[in-house]
């Protein structure tokens, strides 16, 4: 243009999202883990034995998938993206290791998962509290697994009663394991680097496993986080909580008559089986910390369901807890109370 200046265009940087001619999706939760060193030292202390069958999930492009399969017998990697998959395939077709890989495409939510002794995975975070329970729910034992987590997630899991982070995530499993935290990993280590720093978590399965109605421990902490810093006394007297209780104890009376003479175990089991509450251990957002908008704990405890709401707080009042609060109970206390609870007949789920 006359009398004007041309302006060179400065070529653009290439693109962090990127590798092999691969784009990652951040809204699918592809991070891919780029420091060898940090990859190195995942497969180093999560104790690989070489004859373990190891289970990966997301593999992504095979960064932490080539040293699992150095250090294992076998990798089972199970990949949602088709390209990631054949990614996978090209990167190990005609070494030595390839006969060694077997490579599962699907979700692995909805996949039957195979036989394992040991899981190792940079998952993606938006799966984390479902992928958990499954893991400790798998038919089969298996020794550990050694996940990525966001590093809130995984601080909530490792929690102790008195931190600020415990809740019934950390409650829930601890039950069914034993929980460490092995390494706190910054966002760059990673490509394209996510908003938040991660941890990796250690999760050993308790053997034997603990013999709890799994809906009926996860229907009671749902209860006692509702508000984890109020008194367990307040939150029994919601007339929501209350209402429920008294319909479950319903059903459950209402089983024993109709068995004609069953016995109360039979009956128990019955009545939960019947419940009228879905208790799923996936979902731990709806637990409400006291720095949100505040709800009236007194709400509807005038309401009806008095002598039965008076049972409820005997129960309390039986073992001391009227005035504890969840943020502050151990696992033992927690399981003491349901044992309490469910000795009275009263049920939750």
């Amino acid at each position: 243009m006359a009398g004007g200046k041309i302006r060179k265009e400065k070529p653009k940087a290439p693109s962090n999202n990127y590798q092999g001619g691969i784009s990652f999706h951040k809204s699918k939760g592809q991070h891919i883990l780029k420091n060898p060193l940090l990859v190195d030292s995942i497969v180093q202390k999560a104790g690989i034995k070489s004859t373990d069958v190891i289970l990966e999930i997301g593999p992504g492009t095979g960064n932490l998938t080539k040293k699992l399969l150095e250090a294992g017998k076998e990798v089972i990697a199970v990949e949602l993206d088709s390209r990631m998959v054949l990614e996978l395939q090209r990167r190990f077709q005609g070494t030595p290791l390839s006969h060694r890989l077997k490579v599962i495409q699907g979700d692995v939510l909805k996949t039957e998962l195979p036989r394992f002794d040991i899981c190792v995975a940079n998952i993606p975070y938006q799966i984390s509290s479902p992928l958990t329970f499954k893991l400790l729910f798998h038919p089969t034992s298996f020794r550990c697994a050694v996940i990525m987590y966001q590093r809130e997630f995984a601080m909530r899991l490792v929690a102790q009663p008195g931190d600020n982070l415990y809740c019934r995530l950390s409650v829930n499993t601890q039950l069914y394991a034993r929980v460490s935290h092995l390494l706190k990993v910054g966002k760059n280590n990673f490509r394209p680097p996510p908003k938040v720093d991660s941890s990796v978590v250690r999760i050993e399965p308790r053997k034997p496993q603990p013999q709890v109605n799994k809906k009926e421990w996860d229907g009671f902490l749902r209860v006692c986080f509702i508000r984890k810093n109020k008194t367990l006394g307040a939150i029994f007297k919601q007339k929501s909580v209350i209402s429920m209780l008294e319909k479950n104890f319903k059903t459950l009376q209402a089983v024993l008559a109709s068995l004609n003479g069953g016995s109360t175990g039979e009956a128990a089991t019955a009545a939960m089986d019947v419940g009228d509450m879905s208790m799923g251990m996936e979902d731990d957002d709806n637990e409400m910390d006291d720095d949100d908008e505040d709800m009236d704990m007194e709400e509807g405890q005038g309401g009806g369901g008095g002598e039965f709401k008076e049972k409820v707080m005997n129960v309390l009042k039986e073992g001391g807890f009227e005035e504890k609060r969840s943020s502050k109970l151990s696992q033992q206390e927690f399981l003491y109370l349901l044992s309490l609870f469910n000795k009275s007949g009263i049920h939750f789920s």
